[in-house]
């Protein structure tokens, strides 16, 4: 996900004051660099925070931090201990390591996949939980949570939101990146869980020719064409001339002088009415899940129109990121996308923006749940206990509300997200056409 661009002058006004913000806390706080502090008899119940705080995505992780801290605006919520992934001389493990030797209870962050991965070894031998904010479910496991909306989520509940309209066989043409093996992986998975048949998978380069090509064999364009019948001209039915107007010829308002009217054989036959375009088979599937953005996406809307592979027997289905230039997209009416519903969020971006004077990036909404979440655990903390953040706790069944709606927690490392499925409009645009469950099944999602 990216930060959004805000006007010049007010982002530098905003980044001064996080970059402040962020250098006050670090004043107080251990970073990566100088190692956690420990805490005596609250040990166990701090929080660590891995976030870059310098660097090329400072203002990013500064941001993200001043949400953190905006959700617990308690007294009585747990201390922050804030390190920082890209302070000099640091990385995700220092800090991790940081904040297991500072007795911290539970670990929010990192940020990144790669991050994510190298804290989660220091973390899972210390038994420590970490709810870490990528997107990227391949680096889950018990014990570490992605908070990020995730491929394998959307394709989920697009799958079986189609599957409840009757739709039975999945296919996808994927772009050949990192989005498109997740998107592929998870539709492979989903259908698999819930009984369907295994489904055709498709990877594709980033040219026209290679693109069409591979539209065209996958939709089984040869045999559809072939079996497409082609009106014969001289095939068809004369006109009837007992269908012709009568004509009286006694009566003629257009003859005045009373000549005789003209006879029907005398009247022009009619043309015959042009011969319907024969209607294109339906293709092998009927859905099909995309994964493209961006030029690419217009490469793949233009041998969708070849292929005559379109919303008439097709549910087309793609990525939540569609959401961000919907208005775009009419070339693709009716087709789907998961993603949260936005009117959850606008209560906390009314609250960010009346304090910081800015739109809150999406990354800000994990950081904001994460803190939101610890604050309701530990509330919830049983007296004598040294903190809520078992895996008993974090796994409840009824999950936690959020910015983006509701989600919770597997035991596997899964995350489940509550997701609405918005329609493409034929002037572009979308709207909530299966509004979020309104919550969270149990299935290992």
């Amino acid at each position: 996900m990216q930060g959004q661009d805000v006007d010049s002058a007010s982002s530098r006004f905003a980044c001064k004051r996080l970059l402040f913000a962020g250098l006050a806390l670090s004043a107080l706080t251990a970073c990566a660099s100088g190692g956690g502090h420990h805490r005596g008899p609250q040990a166990g119940r701090g929080v660590g925070v891995l976030l870059p705080l310098t660097g090329t995505n400072a203002h990013l992780g500064q941001e993200m931090l001043t949400a953190t801290r905006m959700a617990m605006n308690s007294p009585t919520s747990p201390s922050l201990d804030v390190h920082d992934t890209a302070a000099p001389g640091a990385t995700a493990a220092t800090a991790a390591q940081a904040a297991v030797t500072a007795g911290d209870g539970l670990i929010l962050g990192p940020l990144t996949t790669d991050d994510t991965a190298r804290a989660a070894t220091i973390v899972t031998a210390a038994h420590i939980p970490m709810l870490a904010f990528t997107s990227d479910m391949s680096v889950a496991q018990p014990g570490v949570w992605t908070l990020g909306i995730a491929p394998e989520q959307q394709v989920r509940r697009m799958v079986l939101a189609a599957r409840q309209q009757g739709r039975q066989h999945f296919v996808a043409f994927l772009p050949d990146n990192r989005l498109g093996r997740a998107l592929g992986q998870a539709l492979q998975q989903v259908c698999e869980e819930n009984g369907l048949q295994s489904p055709q998978i498709m990877f594709h380069d980033s040219t026209q020719a290679s693109i069409l090509t591979g539209l065209k064999t996958l939709s089984a364009f040869e045999t559809r064409a072939s079996a497409v019948v082609q009106p014969d001209a001289t095939t068809q039915p004369a006109p009837d001339a007992q269908a012709a107007p009568k004509v009286d010829a006694t009566v003629d308002p257009a003859n005045p002088d009373g000549a005789p009217a003209p006879s029907a054989s005398d009247q022009p036959a009619p043309s015959p009415a042009p011969a319907a375009a024969p209607e294109f088979p339906a293709p092998p599937f009927d859905a099909l899940l995309l994964g493209d953005t961006g030029l690419q996406l217009g490469m793949v809307i233009n041998a969708l129109g070849e292929t005559h592979v379109d919303s008439t027997h097709v549910q087309i289905m793609g990525p939540g990121l569609w959401g961000a230039f919907a208005n775009k997209l009419s070339a693709l009416q009716g087709a789907w996308y998961a993603a949260p519903d936005p009117a959850t969020r606008q209560t906390f971006v009314q609250q960010f923006m009346a304090r910081y004077h800015h739109m809150p990036t999406p990354l800000a909404d994990l950081t904001y749940d994460s803190a939101a979440l610890v604050k309701a655990l530990d509330q919830a903390r049983p007296a004598g206990s040294p903190n809520g953040y078992s895996v008993q706790a974090l796994t409840r069944p009824e999950g936690f509300g959020g910015v983006d709606g509701a989600f919770g927690f597997l035991e596997n490392g899964k995350t489940r997200r509550d997701l609405a499925v918005f329609q493409i409009l034929p002037s572009g645009g979308s709207r909530i056409v299966i509004p979020p469950a309104g919550k969270l099944r149990r299935s290992a999602n």
